[in-house]
């Protein structure tokens, strides 16, 4: 099979390529700008594209698929001549349901913990040799590669997301896998560019869970009562398992969770992770582990990476870094991070970033995200908002709210970089918290100053 992709080298994009290189097909793509770790990544296979830029020259007859990535534009020149010539076009997700059609397919949505669920799911199946085919939103330890596609495995297990499939098609991802077995965690207002209004966003977790193959079954996040309504109320024929936050303790600055042979310590922390182990637990039962192996291996579940990563720590001091910047994964790292380290100052550091987070009238929503912490830092800049063409955002309406007087609020990178680096960090814990790159802060220079 020969098999195009145009814009190649997005972080899904190109993993999927590398899994097609891998079940032996012929792949080429295009792409008009390539960063790492996907272009040594695409160099490494020989899949990376001689010249930056769209080659309509490409696209022959001989193409027998065309896969288009969300960062190519509707009027993508090589986009157009596949259409010309009549090739078969397919959005990421349509793809990956191509390939895996034949498969007993578990989708893992919601609109935070999906890609922390999905990743201990693949843990604890790796840990007990138990062979998969997987796409993941991020990088694992102890997995090459962010996709897998294979002819012998049984399950394939995928992140399910919410945002559109390709500039051609507006379906939300997780609408086009129709799952065998799926998992609800949670629904908070997300992607307000594309969602516009809270009701709309509910509507295409309505839709996923109808999508479920009849017979199916879908395990949800009981304590979310939008996502237990949407379960409830749906008339669709599958089996319906609700899970919830399980009995923990903490001690030293270690989370235990609650097992029929005891406390048993974990690597991770916070109620929002434990509610995510508890989901991923009766997803793995369902596909044939039995509890107390489950519980074996999810006790060196680390995390996935950029979800409460530990940048560094000391005796005195540890710093976090995290990808939370919705309003309800701000909330969660926060609480979390307090509760696991009461004793210790918590310094939360956010990053306005997205398109939502930095939308004047999605701001409200994270009334109270910073509550937990000590001290409470947000930084924005006002260039990022006028590249997204959204109206200018004062430090007075973000102050107000986040409902804290005591807000500190930089607006110039520079600025935070010497905040973080000026920082007391005596008896603190720190959480570096956003979707993009707190306008370059540099990571070691923070693990020189602890260490």
């Amino acid at each position: 099979m020969n098999v195009h992709f145009i814009a190649i080298g997005g972080a899904a994009m190109h993993n999927l390529a590398l899994a097609l290189h891998s079940k032996g097909m012929k792949v080429t793509g295009s792409d008009d700008v390539i960063f790492e770790p996907s272009k040594s990544r695409l160099n490494n296979c020989g899949l990376l594209p001689l010249d930056l830029g769209w080659h309509p020259d490409k696209i022959t007859n001989e193409i027998d698929a065309v896969v288009l990535g969300m960062h190519a534009k509707r009027d993508n020149p090589e986009l157009l001549k596949a259409q010309d010539l009549g090739l078969k076009i397919y959005s990421y997700p349509e793809f990956l349901y191509e390939q895996s059609k034949h498969k007993t397919r578990v989708v893992i949505g919601g609109s935070h913990g999906k890609t922390t669920i999905t990743a201990m799911i693949l843990h604890v199946l790796n840990y007990h040799n138990i062979e998969v085919d997987y796409m993941v939103g991020a990088q694992l330890d102890g997995f090459d590669v962010m996709v897998k596609l294979t002819d012998e495995a049984d399950f394939i297990v995928l992140e399910g997301d919410e945002y559109l499939s390709s500039p051609i098609d507006r379906r939300p991802k997780f609408h086009l896998y129709q799952p065998n077995i799926a998992l609800l965690s949670g629904i908070a207002w997300d992607h307000i560019n594309v969602f516009p209004t809270f009701e709309n966003y509910l509507e295409q977790f309505q839709i996923f869970v109808d999508s479920i193959t009849h017979g199916g079954s879908i395990t949800f996040n009981s304590e979310d009562q939008h996502v237990k309504n949407i379960v409830e109320q749906s008339e669709n024929q599958v089996r319906k398992f609700p899970y919830c936050t399980p009995e923990h303790s903490i001690e030293s600055g270690v989370t235990y969770i609650d097992t029929e042979e005891g406390p048993l310590p974990l690597e991770v922390f916070g109620a929002h992770n434990l509610n995510n182990i508890a989901g991923s637990k009766w997803i793995c039962q369902q596909m044939g582990v039995d509890e107390a192996d489950f519980y074996e291996a999810i006790s060196s579940f680390s995390g996935a990476s950029k979800r409460l990563e530990k940048l560094v720590s000391n005796s005195k001091c540890v710093v976090y870094k995290d990808f939370a910047h919705s309003p309800s994964k701000v909330k969660a790292t926060t609480d979390a991070i307090k509760a696991q380290y009461p004793s210790r100052k918590l310094v939360a550091c956010l990053e306005l970033h997205t398109y939502s987070s930095l939308d004047s009238e999605f701001l409200s929503q994270y009334k109270g995200t910073l509550d937990a912490a000590d001290q409470a830092v947000v930084f924005y800049s006002p260039h990022s908002v006028e590249i997204k063409k959204l109206k200018s955002v004062s430090k007075e309406q973000i102050e107000s709210a986040f409902k804290r007087n005591d807000l500190i609020i930089y607006t110039n990178a520079d600025d935070f970089k010497k905040f973080i680096i000026s920082l007391d960090y005596d008896n603190k814990s720190v959480v570096l918290m956003s979707s993009g790159s707190y306008g370059g802060l540099d990571f070691d220079t923070i693990k020189k100053l602890i260490n």
